[in-house]
């Protein structure tokens, strides 16, 4: 169905493909795995014409093709769904399929029949998406499910999906893959681009492993393992578990009692919650998305606005719970955000620059106490040592933060907030986006902080990383705590009870 040929591709001196072959068989599920920055995307994009390859070819139906435009792929039924979606938050689920091919006359658009043609698409592939619905009402679930109507809207036969399990709940990801069976079963072919080992031996036929911009490996699925997906990924054994002594907890360092926080709406979001975090142990809170483990978070690190909380919150039997986040901060609170492009970086600024967002007003970052002049040789210096400790490629300290690839940005926010050094760390989501080499290396970063008496307090929606690397798990549900469950113990099962607000207190 698809292949592409000694594909080349630098940008500047950044080698991003090297000579790749990659061949997808028709009616298939495809898996293109590696790191991140392995060029899998790179290669994807060229083939949906994003980029134009230096050197090789492509061909589509065992014919060269000449891709250069999203158009011209488009035209030889190649459609590609983008790890951050491609959507007009105000407009319709209709509107944003048809934006740029428009159905009639410029004149005279006829809406009414696209939307009975998405309408007949949506329920052929049992995709349950209103047409008429604004996409900024639609859960991410939902909007990922219109950038597949999206591509089949404009007679797709091969789909290209990039990281599309990113921000998807387990519930979400369980009937996605349902949806791209079902793709499979009617002719189509599908290309997943990820890093999640467990979804790749879950749902493809076969996988091309890339790294550092080559192809290290060709597997059929039902003949592999996750060991050797991951070892030719990372070139290393890599340890696909969490790997902790048993934590000896000390004092309470995070004390929450009857906390409740309204949206801007007035809407309860929290609802009287109620925890301990001691020094020395991890927390976890697992539950579906969007029941109150954001505003959660966010709130315990000062980000929510004072009107809309009630409660009490200290921090080493402070209390804090009229600071800001630059009062949290100094008394020892770090934050790792669920979403870095939007809390985390800025992405437009250099390493060296956002290695010192929230420090930016104390040493090493400006010259002496109560200085205000920044100091640029501290700066390269704290950022030197956050590049090497945290292992950030590549490490060039004038890059803006948009150049690094999406696990290298993780490691910059993480270096970032461990060194301040932290006694509680607040953590959302730690490897959403990561690949499995920056999966092993945060979470023994994570693990080694608890050891050193750092009280942590994680929010994961990965079921499996929450249970792994908590000592404790709280389950949230409806923005209360559902229950508390030994993560050793528990089954999924009796978790995912609490989950969805069945069960009581579970042992």
């Amino acid at each position: 169905m698809l292949e592409l040929r000694g594909i080349t591709k630098r940008f500047g001196r950044v080698l991003a493909n090297d000579h790749i072959d990659i061949r997808v068989a028709p009616g298939s599920i495809h898996a293109l795995v590696g790191e991140n920055g392995a060029g899998k995307s790179t290669a994807m994009r060229i083939a949906y014409g994003f980029y134009t390859a230096d050197s090789g070819e492509i061909l589509v139906n065992g014919r060269v093709a000449d891709i250069r435009t999203p158009h011209d792929a488009i035209a030889l039924g190649i459609g590609m769904v983008h790890q951050h979606f491609m959507l007009v938050p105000p407009m319709t689920v209709a509107e944003n399929i048809v934006l740029g091919a428009e159905p009639g006359t410029a004149a005279s658009l006829d809406m009414k029949a696209a939307i009975a043609g998405i309408r007949a698409l949506s329920d052929e592939f049992r995709l349950a998406v209103d047409p008429e619905a604004p996409i900024e009402t639609l859960s991410v679930g939902q909007q990922q499910r219109v950038e597949l109507l999206k591509a089949l809207h404009r007679r797709a036969r091969l789909l290209i999906l990039d990281e599309p399990t990113a921000v998807l709940t387990p519930q979400e990801v369980a009937e996605f893959f349902a949806i791209l069976r079902r793709m499979r079963d009617q002719g189509r072919t599908v290309v997943i681009i990820t890093h999640k080992l467990s979804e790749v031996l879950a749902i493809s036929d076969d996988i091309t492993v890339m790294r550092d911009g080559r192809v290290v490996g060709v597997l059929s699925t039902r003949e592999t393992s996750a060991a050797e997906i991951a070892r030719l990924m990372v070139g290393r054994e890599v340890l696909l578990r969490v790997d902790k002594a048993p934590a000896t907890p000390g004092g309470v360092r995070l004390q929450v009692r009857d906390l409740n926080v309204t949206g801007p709406d007035g809407s309860p979001r929290l609802r009287g919650i109620s925890l301990d975090v001691r020094a020395g142990e991890i927390v976890g809170i697992a539950g579906v998305e969007g029941n109150g483990q954001t505003e959660l978070i966010e709130t315990l690190a000062g980000l929510t606005p004072r009107a809309q909380v009630t409660g009490r919150v200290t921090v080493g039997g402070r209390d804090v719970t009229r600071m800001n986040a630059r009062e949290r901060r100094e008394a020892g609170v770090a934050h790792i955000p669920e979403d870095r492009h939007r809390r985390g970086l800025v992405l437009s600024f250099s390493l060296a620059e956002n290695a010192i967002l929230g420090v930016h007003y104390r040493r090493p970052a400006v010259a002496g106490a109560g200085g205000v002049m920044l100091d640029g040789h501290g700066i390269d210096a704290r950022t030197d040592a956050l590049i090497r400790d945290f292992d950030v490629r590549p490490p060039q300290r004038a890059l803006p933060a948009r150049a690094l690839s999406g696990g290298n940005q993780q490691k910059l926010v993480i270096g970032r907030e461990f060194s301040l050094p932290p006694t509680l760390l607040l953590v959302s989501q730690p490897t959403r986006g990561v690949d499995i080499g920056a999966i092993e290396f945060i979470h023994r970063r994570i693990v080694a902080l608890r050891d050193a008496g750092c009280a942590v307090l994680l929010v994961s929606a990965e079921l499996e990383e929450a249970t792994a690397l908590s000592d404790r798990l709280l389950v949230m549900h409806d923005g209360r705590i559902a229950g508390e469950v030994d993560p050793a113990r528990a089954t999924s099962e009796q978790i995912g009870l609490l989950m969805t607000g069945g069960g009581g207190q579970t042992p």
